[in-house]
């Protein structure tokens, strides 16, 4: 009797542990969202930024955001989320780069 309660809490332990993992498994996404929250702080303080344009920017992000979120919600991320991200995070670095450059100044 024992056994099996040991055997059925350890069971449990390991599918929450691979449900945690499986939230974590975006590193590659997760460092670009934060050096593109970095260029676009980095642009604020420059001046490079009108207030628009980092309205619209951080906007971006929130959206991406909650696209990974939801892309997570079963657990899994398979391919075609992974490559919808990654197309929109793209969108946005181009984005960034076109507002900064733009020499429209705070």
């Amino acid at each position: 009797m024992k056994l099996k309660i040991f055997g059925g809490l350890l069971v449990a332990a390991l599918a929450i542990t691979s449900m945690a993992q499986a939230q974590e498994r975006t590193p590659v996404i997760n460092h670009r969202q934060h050096r593109q929250e970095r260029r676009i702080n980095q642009g604020v303080r420059n001046g490079e930024l009108t207030r628009n344009e980092t309205r619209h920017l951080r906007g971006d992000e929130r959206r991406i955001s909650e696209q990974k979120r939801m892309a997570k919600a079963d657990g899994r991320m398979n391919y075609a989320e992974r490559a919808h991200l990654r197309h929109e995070e793209n969108r946005t670095s181009r984005a960034i780069y076109r507002d900064k450059h733009n020499d429209r100044v705070r």
